[in-house]
């Protein structure tokens, strides 16, 4: 008798440290190689500065290349929750990857922490949560900004996927709203190597302003062409501009440049009662003491940003389930959803039942190139 209880006894202990132990898996897609390694390399980069456990659980990371390619990023997603049994997704840091990752996140019942703003159709995001911006708050702040500057027409070049098409979506709404038109807009590809064409259709249409719809280094090419063909109006790009690559790729063809962005690239210069300062500094000191000087970026910052979602979540999660389950999954997507404020370096966050976006307008911050630097507009 006495056996049978030391066993039974031995076998519930080893039960609970087995709960206690349980990994958190965390699956990661990302671009590594491709047309928009330039935004995964960073995001890998930070999350390998990630601690090796949260919330007194071990963690597991696996990471997968999407190569740009979205249906190799279906597939890693697939073997990701099939034969790793992630409890949670990041990625895709590709926008045109992130959007069908969301259809295997959801059918599989894995919460999926997109590092690119995937736009979905409504319902459709049930699993899916952003860690960028919202086009439509960049959007928002781009045209406050042309505004200011006097802006009536604007040139838009963009790429022709899901990226490019969102951008455009949000510029000809906050555009309309107030009182600005898209007079052209032309259209190219992220593995194009020239858009001469589409820069000359541009230029003959004379806006006084650009908006170029690009990403990492893919970003330096229409700069260079723009500039290239005598443009003397005001040039813009977006957040997944916001990087060093920009620079490095587009010479000194990117000083003026008028580039939106999350709070984290530019920690330094945030005023001291910026909600997002202390975190955007801790962002920037980490990586840049591991990587360099000046290696931040926008997509970087995304990685530090999900490790600070994941550390409020988790413990809420555990309350209810244990990791490796589908009840943990669950839990931790519903702890995504009434975590509410989360300040994180990019912006404040709160997630909602009916906004898996999460940031508010007030969140882009305008950048401009000047000597190859990227200076807060004040």
């Amino acid at each position: 008798m006495n056996f049978k209880k030391t066993l039974l006894a031995s076998l519930i202990a080893l039960g609970l440290t087995g709960a206690a132990l349980a990994d958190i898996t965390v699956g990661v897609v990302l671009p590594l190689t491709g047309p928009a390694s330039g935004l995964g390399i960073p995001v890998k980069n930070q999350i390998a500065l990630w601690p090796k456990k949260i919330a007194g659980e071990d963690l597991k990371v696996v990471v997968l290349d999407d190569a740009t390619d979205p249906t190799t990023g279906v597939k890693d997603t697939q073997r990701l929750v099939t034969e790793d049994k992630v409890d949670v997704l990041i990625g895709s840091a590709a926008t045109p990857v992130a959007i069908p990752m969301a259809a295997v996140a959801a059918e599989s019942g894995t919460p999926q922490l997109a590092a690119s703003p995937a736009g979905l159709p409504p319902g459709k995001d049930k699993w899916t949560f952003r860690l960028p911006q919202s086009n439509d708050v960049m959007a928002y702040a781009v045209v406050q900004h042309m505004k200011k500057l006097n802006v009536k027409t604007i040139g838009f070049l963009g790429y022709t996927d899901a990226y490019g098409e969102l951008w455009l979506k949000a510029l000809t709404a906050e555009a309309d709203k107030n009182g600005m038109k898209i007079v052209a807009t032309e259209r190219f590809g992220r593995a194009d190597t020239s858009v001469t064409g589409q820069v000359l259709k541009l230029t003959s249409a004379n806006p006084d302003a650009i908006l170029i719809v690009a990403s990492g280094s893919g970003a330096g090419m229409p700069q260079k062409a723009v500039v290239e063909r005598g443009y003397k109006g005001k040039i813009y790009q977006t957040h997944a501009a916001a990087t060093q690559d920009l620079m490095r790729t587009a010479g000194k063809d990117a000083d003026g440049t008028y580039v939106v962005s999350g709070p984290a690239t530019v920690a330094e210069q945030l005023p001291d009662n910026h909600p997002s300062k202390q975190a955007a500094e801790a962002f920037v000191q980490q990586y840049e003491k591991a990587y360099g000087p000046n290696s931040r970026n926008q997509f970087a910052g995304h990685g530090a940003d999900a490790l600070t979602v994941l550390e409020k979540a988790v413990p809420i999660a555990l309350k209810k389930a244990k990791p490796g389950t589908p009840e943990f999954r669950a839990a931790l997507r519903d702890a995504f959803e009434t975590m509410g404020r989360t300040v994180l370096a990019h912006g404040v966050m709160d997630w909602t039942p009916d906004n898996h976006w999460g940031y508010t307008n007030e969140t882009g911050v305008m950048l401009k190139v000047v000597d190859g630097k990227f200076v807060v507009e004040k």
